[in-house]
């Protein structure tokens, strides 16, 4: 028995660490390896509370999977909370609830085709049973919200509550609800049940405070090493966040089609400007003019009357008639 209780020790101890360890790392490696540890994590919580591995003492027993990988994605959620904020965490959150959902699905699969195929059953992957997953997945979505609210609660400036007392009733919170959501979805209505529940929540409450002295450490490390003020955020900031994220991709379609619908008109206003100069003709620089008969030279010396010059090298055209000069000049009868 105290073999059993050391090697969960050391277990705990290890994944902890490993947890915080490379959330440290975010800033020189950014967060993708630590979303990958969420999901491996989130896998194996899985598999294990499904394969029920335990660790008995007397008055209170110990999931391997709530007690060391669990808690692991609590304290994995809640410092990517704090320091780097709600987008991060909803990246988190859906990462851990798609692989909580997938993990079982995989395991049914799995079986199934072990049972069509007429081979030995998969003693290594356990049967899911469907109502525990789901309860499960539920629960673990409720407690990580729950986690990001009352966070944001707890740290109202009128409250004044310390940063050791804040994280710890968050953490504490996070277990206990924990416990009354799975153990209800899980088995309400069993022999089992408040027993079940019971022996939860003390074994919940060993956990955080075995648990909080890594977490707290952490946060008071990160805060002094980077010299950063752990933000207050509004205490929906999670679900806002949420919103704000589908409110901006919204926005981001629309600018999208109307930066389509622009570079259409552009190419279109182009392609008619292209067509417009190659129809256009200009006169540039100096025409060598005879001072007499006022014909021009050009390029290649040839003489050509105005009207002639004019009309090869443009697009005008002449049409003749006669100015009030002239036609009291040379037609001064008409004129009268």
């Amino acid at each position: 028995m105290k073999s059993d209780l050391l090697v969960l020790i050391q277990e705990a101890i290890a994944v902890y660490f490993l947890v915080l360890w490379s959330h440290s790392l975010r800033r020189r490696f950014g967060l993708a390896h630590f979303y990958a540890i969420i999901g491996c994590l989130t896998a194996i919580t899985s598999w294990v509370t499904d394969a029920g591995v335990r660790v008995n003492l007397p008055g209170v027993s110990f999931m391997v999977g709530s007690t060391v990988f669990y808690t692991a994605l609590l304290l994995s959620v809640f410092v990517i909370y704090v320091f780097d904020g709600p987008r991060a965490t909803s990246i988190a959150i859906s990462t851990i609830a798609g692989v909580s959902i997938l993990v079982p699905v995989i395991a049914f699969v799995l079986h199934l085709q072990i049972r069509l195929s007429d081979s030995p059953a998969l003693a290594a992957i356990p049967i899911p049973s469907f109502r525990q997953n789901a309860a499960s997945v539920t629960a673990t979505l409720a407690d990580l919200l729950f986690l990001a609210v009352s966070w944001e609660f707890l740290g109202k400036p009128r409250l004044h509550v310390p940063l050791w007392l804040r994280s710890f009733c968050t953490l504490l919170g996070v277990m206990w609800l924990d416990v009354v959501l799975f153990s209800v979805m899980a088995f309400a209505g069993t022999p089992l049940f408040l027993s079940i529940m019971k022996g939860t929540f003390v074994s919940r409450l060993c956990i955080c405070l075995f648990a909080y002295p890594f977490l707290f450490a952490y946060l008071t490390w990160q805060n002094r090493k980077y010299g950063m003020s752990i933000e207050h955020r509004p205490v929906l900031a999670i679900f806002k966040e949420v919103t704000e994220i589908r409110h901006e991709l919204s926005i981001a379609q629309v600018e999208i089609e109307r930066r389509k619908k622009a570079e259409r008109e552009k190419e279109s206003l182009i392609g008619e400007l292209q067509c417009a100069l190659a129809e256009v003709k200009t006169l540039r620089g100096f025409l060598p003019t005879c001072s007499h008969c006022k014909k021009i030279r050009d390029e290649d010396g040839h003489w050509y009357e105005i009207e002639q010059y004019i009309q090869s090298h443009s697009n005008a055209k002449f049409s003749h008639g006669v100015c009030p000069t002239c036609m009291k000049q040379h037609y001064p009868e008409v004129g009268a």
